[in-house]
């Protein structure tokens, strides 16, 4: 019986000459890892503002908060959707909205999915969210996804605005993912990473900016 395809293919294979390959070189060490916490912050907020992204930074909560009134007041906001993760749960922005005469929805206030998705892409002129992590090397903001951090917070509304404090701030994109996918018992479902507003381009490759998602995205630096 003739040798099948595959055998023949198989016995070519083998019979190939051996390639000498060479070790690749070591990698020099990425200049990020060497970065002082004000140099973190410096390159994080070049390369946000180089993709047309906003950085304010701020001593604490309280700065924080008139930076967002500031933000609002600028942009003419009435109506905003705010995730309850820990970051921006602490700062009871339904009532801190009520005193400013500005209506502030949680995803807490929607009986089900459906008025809560009505109410994000049709009512929310902003989202604020906090965030798990700012990386550095690149500018981007990284949101760990569950009940009290929802996505389309951060993706549905024209204008993001994120409250990021100096502590998540990490050199690389591996600094993130190694924390976020350490722990064995919480495994992320969804890890989203916002650089900016979204970018696409048409089959001609002509650039657009936030076709999908927010506009605008602003962070607020806290620290």
């Amino acid at each position: 019986m003739p040798p099948s395809a595959r055998d023949r293919i198989l016995t070519k294979l083998r019979g190939a000459p051996k390639c000498d390959i060479q070790p690749r070189p070591d990698l020099p060490p990425l200049v990020e890892l060497s970065f002082t916490q004000e140099e973190m912050i410096g390159r994080f907020s070049e390369s946000l503002a180089a993709l047309t992204g906003v950085v304010y930074r701020v001593k604490d909560q309280k700065s924080a908060l008139e930076k967002l009134e500031e933000i609002i007041r600028a942009e003419g906001l009435k109506k905003l959707m705010a995730s309850t993760d820990n970051v921006v749960g602490p700062l009871d922005l339904p009532a801190w909205g009520r005193k400013k005469g500005v209506e502030i929805l949680t995803p807490r206030d929607f009986e089900s999915r459906e008025s809560f998705k009505d109410a994000v892409f049709q009512v929310a002129e902003a989202g604020i969210t906090g965030a798990d992590f700012a990386i550095a090397e690149t500018g981007t903001i990284a949101l760990i996804h569950d009940q009290d951090q929802p996505r389309l917070v951060s993706l549905a509304p024209i204008l993001h605005i994120a409250f990021v404090p100096l502590a998540r701030m990490v050199p690389t994109y591996e600094h993130a993912t190694r924390a976020a996918f350490g722990k064995k018992d919480r495994l992320p479902s969804q890890f989203t990473f916002i650089t900016g507003p979204s970018q696409t381009g048409d089959i001609q490759g002509t650039p657009f900016k936030g076709m999908h998602g927010p506009r605008r995205t602003i962070v607020i630096l806290i620290g």
